[in-house]
């Protein structure tokens, strides 16, 4: 591992910051700074950012409560809702988010922190916005750089004085770029660089990724209709492709940091036990970092019949580095990930044709927009007859078309662009 060429900061709330930055941790010596749970924290910012986890896991979990639910998990999503991006017009009026946030950072949250990192003065890489609000408020030494981690992005990712402001925002694509100037970012801070993948997926060549893409798309049209259409761009995009396989269909279900969701993963077990035990489908449940979701698809799992390493497994890690290292790892061997429209909307660059079930969030509704809008995601059907309609798309050759379209409309080089931007680049 290279010499830590940065500081890379993060939150534990979810996966999301922290999945962003995984990606990254060659540039920062295998060290992620987490802004809410570091060595040396005073106890009472702990705490402080302690309630705002329970707070916001509650939350998320609530929403599948009808009424009471739904009506609490409203209320909190207004306060990050992201507008319609048309018009274009001026949105750059600070939001109660934003000042809820920096009335914390003002009464000394984060201070600590930056005294501690401006001894290295390195660069300062964030996938969380309030770390990028500490940083500017309290006048961190080196340069100040902002990971966005969704296709689209609310005012709270913008500074509270934009126009003023000096963090550089590394941004997905030129949509959040135009949102961003909406928000009164200056232009010159806003780096198109793509979403930061795992490199161990991707590759300096893209030579990784592009041989499992090979090797997933004869699994996902086994009729081969897909492929007999389009036999020339897949030979000329995955050289080693092939219309022959013999392998499993492999599926992966992930939850969210929340643990929502994760009935979803039960009723799969339930529907697809028979096709797992005939070796016609690997199912790989996710289970994060959460070992109550990890006992919870244990317990599914027994109930069905089934048993681990017998096409079945369930990705968990305490450690969440260590979680995202065996996801990315599983991620050679799927076909489909089934997920709500998280980050991992982004994962549909290495060839993945996602699944989408339900948004939780506002952010998550654009970013479910966009993989219909390129081709990547298919909206979920009824989990319960996933046995039934699963091997209908399998057969129309759509879930190869998704995996594809994916490949080419997304951008898989992020976490090189920002590694050439930040440290290969003067200031």
């Amino acid at each position: 591992m290279m010499p830590k060429k940065i500081n890379l900061v993060t939150a534990d709330m979810g996966y999301g910051h922290q999945r962003a930055a995984y990606p990254l941790l060659d540039l920062s010596a295998g060290e992620i700074i987490t802004v809410n749970d570091y060595e040396g924290i005073p106890g009472w910012e702990k705490n402080y950012w302690i309630k705002i986890l329970h707070s916001y896991e509650s939350v998320s979990r609530l929403k599948n409560i009808p009424i009471f639910g739904k009506a609490i998990f409203a209320v909190m999503d207004a306060f990050q809702k992201i507008p319609p991006l048309y018009p274009f017009r001026d949105l750059s009026r600070s939001t109660t988010q934003q000042k809820y946030f920096y009335k914390f950072v003002r009464k000394g949250v984060g201070r600590h922190l930056i005294d501690k990192l401006n001894d290295n003065g390195l660069p300062f890489v964030t996938t969380f916005f309030v770390a990028a609000y500490i940083a500017e408020y309290y006048d961190y030494q080196g340069d100040i750089y902002c990971i966005i981690c969704d296709t689209d992005a609310s005012r709270a990712w913008a500074p509270l004085d934009p126009k003023n402001s000096r963090t550089k925002f590394l941004v997905p694509s030129e949509k959040v770029r135009e949102r961003l100037l909406m928000y009164g970012v200056k232009s010159k801070n806003i780096i198109i660089s793509g979403f930061p993948l795992p490199k161990e997926n991707v590759g300096a060549d893209r030579r990784i990724l592009i041989d499992d893409l090979a090797c997933r798309v004869g699994v996902l049209d086994p009729q081969g209709f897909y492929q007999e259409h389009y036999e020339a761009l897949l030979k000329k995009i995955t050289p080693g492709f092939s219309r022959q396989h013999n392998l499993p269909l492999t599926v992966t279900y992930a939850v969210g940091g929340a643990g929502a969701q994760k009935e979803i993963g039960a009723t799969l077990l339930k529907q697809l036990a028979a096709k797992i035990k005939n070796q016609e489908i690997n199912l790989n449940l996710v289970a994060g970092s959460r070992s109550e979701v990890r006992d919870y698809f244990l317990e599914a799992a027994k109930d069905s019949g089934l048993n681990i390493g017998r096409g079945l497994e369930i990705i968990y890690d305490p450690v969440k580095v260590e979680y995202f290292r065996k996801f990315d790892e599983c991620l050679h061997d799927t076909d489909i990930l089934w997920t709500k429209p998280s980050e991992l909307s982004f994962y549909c660059a290495l060839g993945l044709p996602i699944i989408i079930s339900d948004p939780v969030g506002s952010q998550e509704e654009f970013n479910r927009e966009w993989l219909i809008s390129i081709g990547a995601g298919i909206d979920s059907l009824a989990p319960e007859y996933v046995s039934e309609w699963l091997p209908d798309l399998l057969a129309s050759g759509r879930l190869a078309r998704a995996a594809m379209d994916g490949f080419l409309n997304a951008e898989q080089m992020g976490a090189y662009n920002i590694e050439n931007l930040i440290i290969k680049r003067p200031s």
